[in-house]
């Protein structure tokens, strides 16, 4: 099975094809060190950022025309407008420029540009004179700019531009009618890089292993960069493998003459081997070093030895053992920086996932960075990475080519990973008002050079694809459309659902389920819209089911969207999934709310809020169910951190939830037990750790206490109680919140004449301020977007200013409010 290595730079960049060749230099080939000076820097700092279009001969004679403005690098141009509620986010130009240092180690060496990303399509220039470009906004590519260097120049060093465009392209992947934003600008790392005159381009790893033997064969090709060198003279070729406490463990010399393309370089033996799993993610590393002295090109990368199994109708096998498939997915987005989120949030989010149990997740629906990649390597993560041919047809030839150029790209630079699982074909692709949407030959014939062209690349490897019933016999793994409790139907109606979809494919894995949820909305009683809800008439979205408006009574329509109901629907998707032995796996969409052009009308607008978590990582309840069936941790979590004002009548019982993986939890409320309850997976909801109990007027607290191998795990929620019942919404008020570093949060509710806050009210606010201060707003969160719906009856934002300023709320056919912060 091949495994992986750990790319440090560009992983085989395929480019798409520009004016110029250009290659397909793997990040890994990048990672080795000159003697005498390091041959690769990160181009992070000293950049200038001008959003709009230039002629190239403008970008450096521009001073009286633009004004460009200092910028690091990762920087995505859509990080503030991207789910601004009023206007979409900007489609078109963005130029990068700097004056690049060169100084390479290698007399007769190249050099080169590597970029981890850029969106959607990229020209590189060397002064006026465009040294290479690529279409595609996910996988990687370099640009040799060698030759160019002495052309466009002065004392301070070589005049770099780049001018990324995200503008409307029918012939690029992916579609604009994909539910996700196409993010524009250099949103992830680019980094120079010196090879000598003959270099590694490329080195893969393919292991054979079968579960039961004690030894594992490693089979180690490689590709040259440097083609203009040839010769009969051999060249030396040492190749190691070294284990996780970095001891050398297997090794081999060669000496082998120039070659074209792929070829072996050796096979070693490891012996005693240990497996990559999820629990125990071991990772080899293979370090190649051709040629030697200061112009010796080392390539190292990481690789794990596994074996995967998708057995007839289920279950999933790895290493000989079932594993239950426990995923979510991600897109990469996220507030403040959408695409170009920094490397230690993105940890930060990974570890999250891990320890709520994840084991699996799809990268929807594009190649991600190769953090992400080293990332589920080193947590064991199994990965289904997919090409970013998402809700449309066949299109065009140039469109099909290019999806065809990032498969290659993809497989070529990530199947060293011992975490990818799945190679993805695509998702949706069926859409109607797109070219040639509704050609299902022509999309099944694409669908099957795709699948063809990925075994080619890749026969270790199986292909899956979500969504596509009329071609759902073309890739090795199928996922139909599931989203019952939500897009149609109920969610007591998954099982049956589960058992159809595993009748109809030999190999079948749940991709895409959840349900939306406003952070900070909860809920007393089940949301009243599941009623009228009808069943038996199948659990898949159609069409346009994600729109809020037309069609049949469904939830993600007529539904609260309330976290409450969203922890329902993962209990007993969870409760369901946990007790199918022949099940593969299923995956949560998705973990971390994100944006999209698709959809205004939200409560955050233009958010697809499935997230477990904020945009920001603020973690929903919803998250803590999950913990509660996966986590390996002792976990306990009272229902309702966030949920300030409960209510009901004078002595009416109130459910309390408690989620756990602790076998028994007792509840005290204002300091009285109210009894313990013994943890039953199948007794829904909560496991059977719920109470209903009689709050008291006014303040009250909750505190739950379980004990787990000589540990006493506590946690504790309060909240006032409302037993006044709150009639037509009448004004707004506005109070502060905090205050501290000239930052000051507000809260505005929705309150009637008696000044009860209309705590059911999902009216729609809007902030503004005036004078000297600014909205922390279009951060895709219920407390930081100007346009919000009210949650419980309230919305928060926060004001950043120096100065008095007056902070203003407005809603339809209530009085406004307005509120002064002193400077």
């Amino acid at each position: 099975m091949t495994t992986t290595r750990r790319a440090f730079l560009v992983g085989g960049a395929a480019l798409c094809a520009t004016t110029l060749a250009t290659s397909r230099l793997q990040a890994s080939a990048l990672q080795g060190r000159s003697a005498s000076a390091a041959s690769v820097t990160v181009l992070d700092k000293g950049w200038e950022y001008y959003q709009g279009p230039l002629e190239p001969w403008q970008v450096w004679h521009s001073e009286e025309l633009v004004t460009w403005e200092p910028q690091t690098v990762p920087h995505c141009f859509n990080h503030y407008d991207a789910c601004d509620p009023d206007v979409p986010a900007y489609r078109g130009s963005g130029w990068y420029r700097m004056k690049l240092k060169i100084a390479s180690p290698y007399p007769n060496g190249r050099t080169m540009l590597l970029f981890e990303g850029a969106g959607q399509t990229s020209e590189v220039f060397v002064g006026t004179k465009m040294v290479g470009g690529h279409v595609g906004g996910y996988n990687e590519f370099a640009v040799d700019i060698t030759d160019a260097l002495g052309e466009a120049g002065s004392k301070d060093g070589v005049f770099l531009s780049v001018h990324c465009s995200n503008a409307r392209d029918l012939n690029r992947m992916p579609s604009d009618l994909s539910d996700f934003t196409l993010y524009g600008g250099l949103y992830r790392a680019v980094h120079l890089a010196y090879l000598p005159a003959m270099a590694l381009e490329a080195v893969h790893t393919v292991v054979d292993w079968m579960p039961g033997d004690q030894d594992a064969s490693v089979r180690v090709t490689a590709r040259l960069y440097g083609a203009s060198v040839t010769g009969e003279a051999q060249m030396s070729i040492y190749v190691k493998v070294f284990d996780d406490a970095r001891k050398l463990v297997a090794e081999q010399r060669v000496r082998k003459q120039h070659w074209d393309g792929e070829s072996d370089l050796a096979t070693l033996r490891i012996p005693a081997v240990r497996t990559w799993s999820p629990d125990h993610p071991v990772l080899y590393r293979c370090e190649v070093t051709l040629g030697s002295g200061d112009d010796a090109s080392v390539v190292t990368h990481r690789f794990g030895v596994r074996h995967a199994e998708f057995k007839e109708h289920g279950p999933f096998l790895l290493n000989g053992t079932r594993l239950l498939l426990r995923g979510t997915h991600r897109h990469e987005d996220g507030a403040n920086y959408a695409a170009a989120m920094p490397t230690d949030l993105v940890r930060e989010e990974f570890k999250l996932m891990k320890a709520m149990g994840v084991n699996f997740i799809r990268l929807g629906h594009y190649q991600q960075p190769r953090q992400v990649l080293d990332l589920c390597d080193e947590l064991g993560l199994l990965v289904w990475e997919e090409v970013p041919w998402c809700r449309s047809g066949v299109v065009s030839e140039a469109f099909q080519e290019q999806g065809k150029t990032v498969l290659t790209a993809m497989i070529d630079q990530h199947r060293n990973h011992p975490c990818v699982l799945l190679w993805g074909l695509g998702n949706e692709d069926d859409w109607p008002g797109e070219p040639k949407g509704e050609d299902h030959e022509g999309i099944r014939r694409y669908m099957r050079e795709l699948h063809e062209l990925a075994h080619k690349l890749d026969p270790s490897r199986v292909t899956s694809y979500r969504r596509g019933e009329f071609a759902r016999d073309i890739p090795d793994v199928y996922s139909p459309s599931i989203w019952a409790g939500w897009y149609s139907g109920r969610y007591t109606e998954y099982a049956a659902s589960l058992e159809k979809a595993r009748a109809s494919v030999p190999h079948f894995l749940h991709m895409e389920w959840g349900a939306d949820s406003h952070a900070g909305r909860h809920a007393e009683d089940p949301d009243p819209a599941l009623g009228a809800v009808a069943t038996g008439v199948g659990t898949a979205e159609k069409g346009f089911d994600y729109k809020l408006s037309g069609g049949t009574q469904r939830m993600a329509k007529d539904g609260e969207w309330s976290e409450t109901y969203a922890c329902d629907l993962f209990d007993w998707y969870l409760k369901t999934t946990e007790s199918l032995p022949w099940l593969t796996g299923a995956a949560q969409w998705a973990f971390k709310d994100f944006t999209t052009p698709l959809r205004v009308e939200n409560p955050v607008p233009r958010v697809n809020q499935k997230g477990l978590l904020t945009r920001d990582m603020q973690i929903k309840e919803g998250y803590y169910v999950f913990q509660s069936y996966w986590a390996k941790e002792p976990m306990l979590r009272l229902y309702g951190h966030d949920w300030p004002v409960r209510w009901g009548k004078k002595g009416q019982l109130r459910t309390v939830r408690v989620y756990s993986n602790c076998s028994e939890v007792e509840l005290f409320l204002n300091g009285k037990s109210v009894g313990k309850r013994k943890r039953d997976p199948q007794d829904f909801p909560c496991a059977g750790l719920r109470w209903e109990v009689p709050f008291a007027e006014g303040e009250n607290a909750l505190r739950a206490v379980a004990h787990s191998s000589g540990r006493v795990l506590e946690d504790e929620v309060r909240f006032r109680y409302e037993t006044r019942s709150w009639t037509k919404p009448e004004k707004l008020r506005l109070s502060t919140v905090t205050a501290h570093d000239g930052r000051t949060t507000v809260e505005a509710e929705l309150v009637d004449a008696a000044g009860v806050r209309c705590l059911l009210s999902r009216a729609v606010v809007r902030f503004s301020v005036a004078g000297d201060g600014k909205l922390m707003d279009n951060l895709g969160t219920p407390d930081g977007s100007r346009v919000v719906q009210l949650a419980n009856g309230r919305a928060r934002i926060t004001v950043k200013h120096a100065a008095a300023v007056v902070v203003g709320v407005a809603s339809d056919a209530v009085a406004p409010a307005m509120l002064e912060l002193k400077g």
